[in-house]
């Protein structure tokens, strides 16, 4: 034994029983006293956020059964080396929690006494099983960047090496060429192993030398610039280039194309016939809205900006039409549900409020169009307030027949609908008696069912007759009686 070692057991042995006890409390996180076969006596516990009920349990039962199946031949190997007196080691050993993952634990165990007893010293793992777990997830994370990064790569290159157009990548310090794909190599005239690290431009006339130089220039300072054209034979080239950044370094994306890809095809009668019809349904007086598939809104005409009283075209676009119908998340889920059934709406009745309070009842029309590229929806806004006239303001007259009632589906709720319905067969199940009477008030009440008082509360509620009159008429008739 080494004579530090020996020191250190005569001053403990020294120590009272609670000196001893203070010694391990402070020693260890978890404490657990054990008798000779290793069953557990006492704990003591330092951890303030264990729950006591996590080891309400462990006293007097083998510590084998409060530790999970894995840590269990771990336990038996500290209890034979305490038991033997050997050079005690630290096992990792776990102990289930019935709320929580497992509880990691940094165990040793030491003999104390000649009676047996063993008391085993456990540190709080937690802290450390955390961190591990941190550096597993952002080993997986930064393996699933890995593998996403070589997929992109493995896209652009080869979106680099297909596309029909001439690419080169320079540098936009040094001009020096980066890449190359086949098509400017093609068109340049050049192997690859003359092309890349040369200073660009390079396999030009001299005449064009210059405009590019300057056209770099400009990109340098701007990001990008204008496109120039290069007459050479058999024909003259169109050059454009864009900056970016990679890396910390700055690039540029110079493409090169023939002068008689550049231009334009020639504008046939039906190219002109469908500009002018853009220019209708831009300057059209209904409001006209492309949204795509969900309802988000792409392009707008004037009138329909105009309607949702916004400054322009690119405050919508990108909002839901949602945000503007009568009935926000009804008229346009029922509308979009219906295009994607049937491929069109008719004359669908909602209203549409502005963003400064305006409202208005409209009439929409729309269209889906499936195959288009991209797919997209197409709605027709029309603003029917003045043709609907006083039918709109259903909160202030009743409606007089079926149609007008059946005109209020959309700019009304249900509910709504069917008490102005009710209304209305009262009132004309009113007339009705009224008429066949002759405005004998007492014969048509008598006729409907209703007490006399009852029919004067429903003739004030709809404003027929004059209920003044028909007291004096009753007075009449009951002093004639008499």
């Amino acid at each position: 034994m080494p004579p530090s070692a020996a020191v250190l057991r005569k001053s403990l042995e020294a120590l009272d029983a609670q000196g001893a006890a203070s010694l391990i409390e402070a020693a260890a996180d978890i404490a657990l006293v054990l008798d000779r076969r290793g069953v557990i006596q006492d704990i003591s516990v330092s951890l303030e956020d264990l729950p006591p009920d996590s080891y309400a349990g462990w006293k007097g039962r083998p510590w084998q059964d409060v530790v999970t199946l894995e840590s269990r031949p771990k336990v038996e190997s500290l209890l034979g080396d305490a038991a033997t007196g050997e050079a005690r080691r630290w096992r990792h050993i776990n102990h289930p929690l019935e709320r929580g993952a497992d509880l990691p634990m940094l165990y040793s165990a030491v003999r104390m006494g000649s009676k047996g007893r063993m008391v085993a010293f456990g540190r709080d793992l937690r802290a450390l099983s955390s961190l591990q777990q941190r550096l597993v997830d952002a080993q997986h994370t930064l393996e699933r960047d890995y593998w996403r990064l070589r997929h992109v790569e493995t896209r652009y290159r080869l979106l680099f090496d297909m596309a029909a157009e001439a690419i080169l990548v320079v540098d936009a310090g040094t001009s020096k060429v980066v890449e190359a794909n086949p098509a400017a190599l093609e068109l340049l005239g050049l192997p690859s192993r003359r092309v890349t690290g040369q200073t660009f431009p390079l396999g030009l006339p001299d005449k064009g030398l210059r405009d590019v130089n300057a056209m770099l220039a400009k990109v340098r300072s701007t990001g990008r610039s204008d496109e120039v054209r290069v007459r050479q034979t058999p024909a003259d080239l169109i050059i454009s280039a864009t900056q970016f950044t990679q890396e910390n370094a700055k690039l540029m994306l110079v493409r090169m194309r023939p002068a008689r890809q550049a231009g334009a095809a020639p504008v046939t009668s039906t190219a002109k016939a469908r500009q002018a019809f853009i220019q209708v349904v831009e300057r059209a007086p209904d409001g006209f809205v492309v949204t795509d598939f969900d309802g988000r809104v792409l392009m707008a005409n004037a009138a329909f900006v105009e309607l949702t009283q916004s400054a322009s075209e690119e405050q919508v676009q990108g909002q839901s039409l949602d945000r503007w119908l009568g009935r926000p998340g009804v008229d346009l889920s029922v509308m979009l549900a219906t295009l994607r059934q049937q491929g069109s709406v008719r004359l669908f009745a909602s209203s549409l409020r502005g963003d400064q309070g305006a409202q208005a009842d409209v009439e929409i029309s729309a269209v889906a169009v499936a195959d288009g590229d991209p797919p997209c929806l197409g709605f027709t806004v029309r603003h029917v307030g003045r043709r609907l006239g006083g039918d709109t303001q259903a909160g202030k007259s009743a409606p007089r027949s079926v149609e007008q009632l059946t005109q209020l589906v959309g700019r009304m709720p249900l509910k709504d609908l069917v008490r102005e319905s009710t209304d209305l067969i009262e009132q004309l199940c009113i007339e009705a008696a009224l008429k066949l009477t002759q405005n004998n008030r007492a014969s048509a009440a008598e006729m409907l069912g209703l007490s006399r008082q009852s029919l004067y509360v429903k003739l004030h509620r709809h404003g027929l007759g004059d209920l003044g009159a028909d007291n004096d008429q009753s007075s009449q008739g009951t002093k004639s009686g008499s």
